[in-house]
């Protein structure tokens, strides 16, 4: 595709990359092509399920800062469940089963409404109390993975 931007010079004020100063013109190639990994990524999978969208037997699970957690059940409604399967194209909830954690990183979600994904809710990685209490979240959605 097109080379958008050269030169790039962000002094860490911009709100987006287009703020920031560049060249006009570009003279570089593909081969220059810059990209980034955010350290707040995560993506999400349904573990020991019959496919990808049923959570049986570890439930969800994240991966977050370079590893794979549970998702604690202390705050896994219907929002967070729904926005999941939606998420993974897996339709809506069906049920949402709670398991023992199996994974030493505990994530928490909150969303208070259908957001776009489950990063866009409030969340807490390692630092609830209520999780460490409660079981890990499951959810069986009611598509399949294709």
């Amino acid at each position: 595709g097109p080379i958008l931007r050269d030169e790039v010079q962000c002094q860490g004020h911009e709100r987006d990359l287009w703020e920031c100063p560049a060249m006009l013109e570009h003279d570089c190639s593909h081969k220059e092509d810059a990209g980034v990994v955010c350290s707040e990524h995560q993506e999400w999978r349904l573990s020991g399920g019959r496919d990808g969208c049923a959570g049986r037997g570890e439930g969800v699970e994240v991966f977050f800062r370079g590893t794979w957690s549970t998702v604690c059940y202390s705050t896994w409604y219907d929002t967070e469940a729904t926005v999941l399967c939606r998420t993974l194209g897996c339709g809506d909830v069906l049920q949402r089963p709670a398991f023992t954690h199996t994974l030493p990183g505990k994530m928490t979600y909150m969303c208070g409404s259908l957001q776009p994904s489950l990063a866009q809710c409030h969340w807490t990685f390692n630092k609830s109390a209520p999780c460490y209490q409660s079981g890990a979240a499951g959810v069986i959605c009611n598509g399949t993975a294709s």
